[in-house]
């Protein structure tokens, strides 16, 4: 059995460690267009690798999996996150659950996380700065991979190339005649800003509000969690999730809309309200700018964004200014004018559409022998571990359908 993976990702190195541990005779060669195996995966997490989620808090597959979530909700019945985990500490990787439910390993080191797929790769032929130009089927089950150095014909042909930004990154993929869904960025930051600049808010980068809720008005858009205000707009998980959900949609704007942010999490104007009454209430003589319920210069810059003098008693505080107060606290409104890359970790949706494939095994229905995993599907995740854990699965999966039929397993 020869099978040629493309991509030496977290998808394709996972895929090959499943292939050789339960075929250690197979040949197999992987073919990876950058310097080394595995650049992602040493980066991800901030150098210390989220390889997955407990799922402890994920209420539906489509909360972290805006694109793909039936095959992801099919596919971990098979090999979800207790697996995943299990594989790693049987290989020697000690793993910590956050508080946050993301994994990591124990040494807080996404090296460990390498290494481990690297040493079980022992036998398995990498060949780096080897761009795939091309796959050609050559019969109804062997299929001819080109780069611009090499040319080899193999019985199967694992494609996890990852996630491109430009639909030409998957042009290699042309003599298969796919049906593809164009690629636009996912995961991503907002550039906020005002006639004539950046907005006012940016200078209070370094901000962080632990719950916040974010929306896209006129949409369904919405996501929550912890937001950092940054010196070109607004960052963490909030912003980044809800840029996943709405990848396709920004996209389509051009990235310019509009953004509605509860600072207050999920209260509701009546319940911001009464409990800023109920402060004011106790301390009248107090200043409206000591009595803070964010952080002291968010607040100050939010009573200045209304034109409400921090300095100004509580009890001079009038209805109006205070509906005004409740209001902005509760739908404070920006206006987005593009996307930043989040740190390194790019991750688009769109590429080779799940129409294409069998959901049970990945492989694809036109050309029996060929598979797809990772991020090169129309399927990507928010952040928190979930990205890493659909290529684990997948790689698995794929490779479980090779063995399946190959004969003599």
């Amino acid at each position: 059995m020869k099978t040629a993976i493309i991509g030496a990702g977290a998808a394709g190195c996972f895929c090959a460690n499943v292939l050789k541990r339960l075929r250690p005779d197979s040949q197999i060669d992987v073919y990876e267009s950058g310097q080394k195996p595995l650049q992602k995966v040493a980066i991800t997490g901030g150098g210390r690798c989220n390889l997955t989620n407990s799922f402890a808090e994920v209420r539906s597959m489509n909360q972290v999996y805006p694109r793909g979530y039936n095959l992801m909700k099919r596919l971990l019945k098979r090999f979800d996150q207790r697996a995943t985990m299990q594989w790693f500490e049987e290989e020697g990787v000690r793993l910590v659950t956050q508080d946050d439910q993301c994994v990591f390993p124990q040494s807080q080191d996404a090296m460990e996380i390498v290494t481990t797929l690297l040493r079980g790769m022992q036998g398995v032929r990498i060949y780096t700065n080897q761009r795939v130009r091309e796959i050609s089927p050559c019969n109804e089950h062997s299929y001819r991979i080109s780069t611009d150095s090499r040319s080899e014909v193999y019985d199967n042909v694992v494609v996890t190339t990852g996630g491109s930004p430009k639909a030409s990154g998957l042009d290699f993929l042309s003599e298969l005649a796919l049906e593809m869904v164009p690629p636009v960025p996912s995961l991503f930051t907002f550039n906020i800003g005002e006639e004539g600049g950046k907005d006012p808010i940016t200078t209070l980068m370094g901000v962080v509000v632990k719950h916040a809720e974010v929306r896209l008005p006129g949409t369904n858009y919405n996501a929550d969690g912890p937001l950092l205000i940054t010196h070109w707009g607004m960052s963490g998980p909030a912003i980044l999730r809800l840029s996943s959900h709405a990848a396709r949609w920004l996209a389509d704007k051009g990235y310019q809309a509009t953004l509605s942010v509860n600072w207050m999490g999920d209260m509701n104007e009546e319940e911001v309200r009464t409990l800023l009454q109920k402060r004011m209430n106790e301390q009248p003589k107090k200043q409206i700018g000591t009595v803070h319920l964010l952080t002291q210069r968010l607040w100050n810059h939010l009573l200045n964004k209304i034109e409400l003098s921090p300095e100004r008693r509580c009890a001079e505080v009038g209805s109006k200014q205070l509906n005004k107060l409740v209001a902005t606290l509760c739908n404070d409104t920006y206006r987005i004018t593009g996307q930043s890359r989040y740190k390194e970790e790019f991750v688009t949706c769109g590429g080779v559409s799940l129409t294409n494939i069998d959901p049970n095994t990945l492989e694809c229905k036109q050309h029996r022998g060929v598979y797809f995993a990772g991020e090169v599907l129309d399927v990507d995740a928010v952040t928190g571990g979930f990205n890493l854990q659909a290529a684990w699965t997948m790689g698995y999966i794929a490779a479980q359908g090779i063995l399946r039929d190959c004969k003599g397993f």
